[in-house]
């Protein structure tokens, strides 16, 4: 394991065309989008279709499926580099990549020939997950044994499904989605639930609400709501009952992506508060000749490195588990990160002094950003809660 931190010419080649995808295509959209007051427009069908020219949205997909075969750490870095360009839009990528890599493994032989080819060439292609609901999200990550409240009843070759999820990422813009749905009443979601592959435009399934957020714009999250929706017995993901080993199994490396996520944004706030220290002059010199700044830029530093070492740990055990996987790397590493970008974001923020709360200068939207992963992915609370269980 000592070489995993060490990025081969390989890696460094995809981060540079990364960084340079940021540069041209996502920087400069990234404000206007940010500000639009309505939550559905701040979405760039451009960027993606971008992702897609130079072969980022695939690049989880095996070659066998028209991708590029990454690996989790690899994944991880290139997910950090995107958010240091905008958070949404590392989020949209990352939830395509992840749940790509989820379809190859749990997929049967059938539905990956009948969904990948087509997903791998439409330069639209984003994938979502449903899980979360109104009133079940921590409990999914404890869990705690209630059932989902969207729930399916078996009927002749397949079921019909009825409920909502809410604050699903690409939710009004996925392609494909994996749904989690109770399908034995009575019995907690982690024994009595189903996934099931669910293509855009099945009836019965409708988008509702896109949510108005605070930060994280970029990236649409919506309601999926499905009345009488039938889902074929050939949709079903795995075995009926058992979706949530479909979780255990596949989803390994969720929570590290999550964490790198909001580590590009507390490298995009690092950089700015460098800059401004370099220009700012205060008591005569610049904030970067004060100890007290030097030292607080050094701090931020230590805390993304070791956040970053701790989410490359995690991605790397996630796809080697015989040289010691461990179910807390399940959910630390993204609780890390999220206290480390969001005390760089006060940091920073108060660096600049009255120029961090106005808008020119771009850092009050990273502190935006940096907010939405207290929660997104597990709420950092509950993250410790499910570790020490793991632990204890």
């Amino acid at each position: 394991m000592e070489d995993i931190f060490i990025v081969d010419e390989q890696q460094r080649a995809i981060l540079k065309s990364v960084a340079r995808f940021v540069e041209s295509e996502v920087i400069p959209r990234a404000a206007k989008l940010d500000a639009d007051p309505d939550p559905e427009q701040s979405f760039s069908w451009e960027i993606v279709e971008k992702a897609h020219e130079v072969g980022i949205r695939t690049m989880t997909l095996s070659e066998k499926w028209g991708g590029a075969g990454a690996d989790s750490l690899t994944t991880a870095m290139v997910i950090e580099e995107l958010a240091k360009g905008d958070l949404g839009v590392s989020v949209i990528i990352a939830q395509t990549l992840k749940i790509a890599q989820i379809m190859q493994k749990a997929l049967n032989a059938g539905q990956q020939a009948r969904i990948l080819p087509a997903f791998a060439k439409d330069p639209r292609g984003v994938l979502a997950i449903g899980i979360t609901e109104p009133d079940n999200a921590s409990n999914y990550f404890l869990p705690h044994p209630t059932p989902f409240r969207t729930g399916a009843r078996k009927t002749g070759g397949g079921w019909v499904v009825n409920g909502m999820k809410h604050f699903i990422s690409n939710g009004n813009r996925a392609s494909h989605y994996l749904v989690f749905v109770q399908t034995e009443p009575g019995r907690p979601m982690a024994e009595g639930s189903t996934c099931f592959l669910v293509e855009r435009g099945r009836p019965g399934f409708t988008i509702g609400r896109v949510h108005d957020k605070m930060g994280e714009r970029l990236a649409n999250n919506a309601e999926l709501v499905f009345r009488d929706c039938f889902i074929p017995d050939e949709n079903v993901v795995g075995t009926a009952g058992n979706g949530f080993n479909v979780l255990a199994e596949f989803f390994p490396q969720s929570n590290a992506y999550a964490g790198a996520s909001v580590l590009g944004v507390a490298g995009a706030l690092h950089r700015k508060a460098i800059d401004w220290a370099r220009l700012r002059i205060q008591g005569g010199r610049p904030l970067i000749e004060h100890d007290g700044i030097r030292a607080q830029l050094a701090e931020m530093r230590m805390l993304m490195d070791a956040a970053r070492s701790y989410i490359h740990r995690a991605c790397w055990l996630a796809d080697h588990q015989e040289h010691g996987w461990d179910r807390t790397l399940g959910a630390l590493p993204k609780a890390m990160a999220a206290q480390a970008a969001w005390k760089i974001a006060t940091w920073t923020m108060e660096i600049h002094g009255g120029h961090g709360y106005m808008k020119e200068l771009g850092v009050e939207k990273l502190v935006r950003d940096a907010a939405a992963f207290l929660h997104s992915d597990g709420v950092n609370r509950t993250l410790f809660l499910k570790a020490a269980n793991f632990m204890f």
